[in-house]
């Protein structure tokens, strides 16, 4: 019964300091672009007080473990639309490559880490059902080197 935390109904799942801290360490995240009170990880951040996704994410660098629901698609092109503007968006999601949100917005990052293992979540009793990743979008780094194919499918 342990994966019930990790079901729809809670989204945000706070990041563990061994995850956010050597990228932090890499990145010097001026954002979090999504948390709450008391779970934020930069000294800056917005709250869900805020529409994240309608507000622009002002910073050189932003770290972003957004809501894990069916909404994650908006918020990883979000993502990648702030890198278009020149921010470098460091992102943490579950690891998903067979969903059409992954397809869109995922693969159009400049680096993708799979995280080995299952990371626990501040707060949570196990570590989580799923792989995750990191996205990283920095346009000034971006070589596209996935493309679509159909392999025996007709058009």
């Amino acid at each position: 019964m342990d994966t019930i935390v990790f079901a729809s109904h809670r989204h945000g799942w706070q990041t563990p300091p061994e995850v956010f801290e050597p990228l932090d360490a890499e990145f010097h995240f001026e954002l979090d672009a999504a948390a709450s009170h008391g779970a934020q990880r930069c000294a800056r951040y917005i709250s869900p007080e805020t529409d994240a996704l309608e507000v622009p994410w002002q910073a050189r660098s932003v770290w972003l473990n957004p809501p894990y629901g069916r909404g994650i698609g908006a918020w990883v092109r979000k993502a990648f639309e702030t890198s278009r503007a020149g921010a470098v968006v460091v992102v943490l999601v579950p690891a998903r490559p067979d969903t059409r949100w992954w397809a869109e917005w995922a693969l159009k990052a400049a680096e993708i880490r799979f995280v080995q293992g299952r990371i626990r979540f501040v707060g949570a009793p196990s570590g989580a059902p799923f792989p995750s990743a990191v996205l990283i979008f920095d346009e000034a780094r971006r070589r596209p080197i996935y493309r679509e194919v159909r392999y025996g499918l007709s058009s």
